[in-house]
């Protein structure tokens, strides 16, 4: 039996979708009907609108797709504008202001307390520059990730910026799979190092070469939601660079007509191929969904592969620093804190890449920026810039390393609060703790929940937020995973720490590098430490311990309104307001409580 979410879908679904958030916006939040608004907001989630939690009603979180992370000049600063004039709350974040961009681990960009008032005057604006948020969200293609210096990375073995550019062209910008099952996650890397993240993608375009034909070998299944993980399996087919959009379109209707569409937890193609197995998927791509004969996997490049492995050797982790460019120029990658930049950043961000590059910016999946195009000649300029202060391109491991989803903030899926804590982790590790001089890299992923946003099992130290009690009252807290990475041989964390508290977990941090420090073998990596352990010596090494550190955030910040609020009872809400940001009437009837 079919879904809510299948039925909603069935009655209005991609592209058709517009008119009505469009006439939404024209008369006001009160003309969603309310006994309609859950399927309403589902169907929104196609054009990149997720209705923001409890005690936010009538606002909304707006991700804006980038291809590949790629901006092109221009479309960073009307980002900006649209953040400054749009996305302005009724509260102030302690940490980041009134306003500001996220940048997301999928190579996009979300803007939050956007009013369904706005949305086409957004749209308007976003449209003018290039940039869409057609398909940013639900049951659809999402943004299509790789290599942020894909065309320009000099370790590139295929263009794969051209093939993201074919897959956009042919699958984001129209409405060809409007209605996938689920949301439909794609990597196509190009380069060496493996910096696409393939492996936790349900469809994933690795370099490789056939024959002496240049392509990519095709992996399918892999994604990290809930507790389920599973790294993409190798289906044995290569694919000249010309024809990747041809099984990308196979692949893609293969799931649309045999995805479980009737119950969503079991949605996602890694669980058809856990029921098929790679053989089968390969067989019925061939004999359903592509017009050509499949060729065999060719010769890959995973022995090469570097990006967030958490090993010693000459390949990226990431993407901050001074680098060279192909073409003699360079790319600086700049560090931003948990990927979240005030406005007035933003647009200096986009200055400063006119006057000292190409004006393009790139997007990382760690959450970070990129100028590109930089000569040789303008580099100790840039890198003398005061913006450069605080977006360090050469930070400290622990701030480097550091990544958080949303949080409670506006997450209704979340159970604790992230951003403005993992900034706060960060600074305090930074300042307290003493990694050996020469680990540059030091991981550390927070999720607010088991959705996995922050991508915690692939992290030198996993964090998932829970809930317990400490002195006979609630707290937030974590479980603590180690030794997630990937590279030549991917694996997923460890969870070996339960329910933390909070104000526990830098302390435990701490005192795990002190036992890595102590019983390092030569020279090995964290993540080398933590395989040559088993998980009962892991469980011994974590010992959580109060410290300096004081976590702000230690009440239930899932039932607040706003964590950041003064007043953050539900009650205290403003929510809903009018298009101007006036509460509106709710007929004495109290704002509906968080989630549980």
């Amino acid at each position: 039996m079919p879904t809510d979410v299948e039925e909603w879908k069935a009655e209005v679904y991609g592209t058709d979708i517009r008119e009505h958030i469009e006439r939404f916006a024209a008369e006001g939040w009160d003309s969603i009907p309310e006994d309609e608004r859950d399927a309403w907001f589902e169907r929104f989630k196609w054009y990149g609108l997720y209705h923001q939690r409890a005690g936010q009603e009538s606002y909304f979180m707006m991700r804006i797709g980038t291809p590949n992370g790629v901006l092109e000049p221009g479309q960073l600063r009307v980002v900006g504008e649209v953040a400054q004039e749009y996305a302005s709350g009724p509260v102030s974040n302690p940490e980041f202001g009134d306003s500001w961009a996220d940048y997301t681990t999928r190579q996009a960009i979300q803007l939050h307390w956007i009013k369904v008032e706005d949305i086409v005057e957004v749209w308007d604006a976003l449209e003018s520059a290039g940039l869409s948020t057609v398909q940013a969200c639900g049951d659809s293609w999402r943004n299509i990730v790789g290599c942020p210096v894909a065309g320009k990375d000099e370790h590139e073995h295929v263009d794969a910026l051209e093939t993201v550019y074919d897959f956009q062209r042919e699958f984001k910008e129209n409405d060809r799979y409007e209605n996938m099952p689920r949301k439909w996650k794609v990597a196509v890397n190009g380069c060496r190092e493996g910096c696409g993240q393939g492996d936790i993608n349900d469809l994933s375009f690795e370099p490789a070469t056939k024959d002496g034909v240049k392509g990519y070998n095709v992996r399918v299944g892999g994604g990290l939601a809930r507790n389920e993980p599973r790294l993409a399996r190798d289906i044995d087919v290569f694919v000249p660079h010309g024809k990747a959009a041809k099984v990308a379109d196979g692949v893609s209707a293969l799931f649309e007509a045999y995805g479980n569409r009737e119950d969503r937890y079991s949605a996602r193609i890694k669980f058809l191929v856990d029921e098929w197995g790679a053989e089968k998927v390969r067989r019925v791509l061939q004999e359903e969904f592509v017009d050509f004969e499949l060729q065999s996997a060719g010769e890959d490049f995973r022995d090469e592969y570097s990006y967030n492995a958490g090993r010693e050797g000459d390949g990226h982790d990431d993407h901050v620093g001074v680098h060279p460019q192909a073409d003699g120029k360079n790319y600086v990658g700049l560090n931003v804190l948990v990927g979240r930049m005030g406005t007035e950043d933003v647009l200096e961000l986009a200055d400063l890449a006119d006057e000292y590059g190409s004006g393009e910016v790139r997007l990382t999946q760690r959450q970070n920026v990129i100028v590109t195009d930089v000569p040789d000649e303008n580099l100790d300029e840039l890198l003398a810039e005061d913006l450069l202060v605080d977006y360090e391109p050469d930070p400290s491991p622990f701030m480097r390393g550091s990544i958080a989803c949303t949080g409670t903030e506006f997450c209704s899926l979340s159970i604790v609060e992230t951003k403005n804590r993992m900034v706060r982790y960060a600074r305090h590790l930074r300042d307290t703790v003493d990694l050996p001089d020469e680990v540059e890299d030091f991981h550390v992923h927070l999720s607010g929940c088991t959705a996995s946003c922050a991508q915690p099992q692939i992290a030198d130290v996993s964090l998932r937020g829970m809930k317990t009690r400490k002195d006979g009252e609630p707290v937030e807290a974590f479980d603590l995973g180690l030794g997630g990475g990937l590279g030549e041989n991917p694996r997923f964390a460890d969870w070996v720490g339960e329910r933390i508290p909070a104000d526990e977990v830098p302390g435990a941090i701490a005192n795990l590098v002190d036992s890595y420090k102590a019983q390092r073998d030569g020279s090995e990596t964290f993540r080398d430490f933590v395989e040559r352990h088993d998980e009962d010596d892991l469980e011994a090494l974590v010992e959580p311990e109060e410290t300096s550190y004081e976590d702000p955030m230690m009440h239930n910040t899932k039932r607040t309104w706003y964590p950041y609020a003064e007043d953050d009872d539900m009650a205290a809400s403003p929510a809903p307001t009018d298009r101007d940001g006036v509460p509106l009437d709710r007929g004495g009837d109290d704002a509906a409580p968080a989630d549980d």
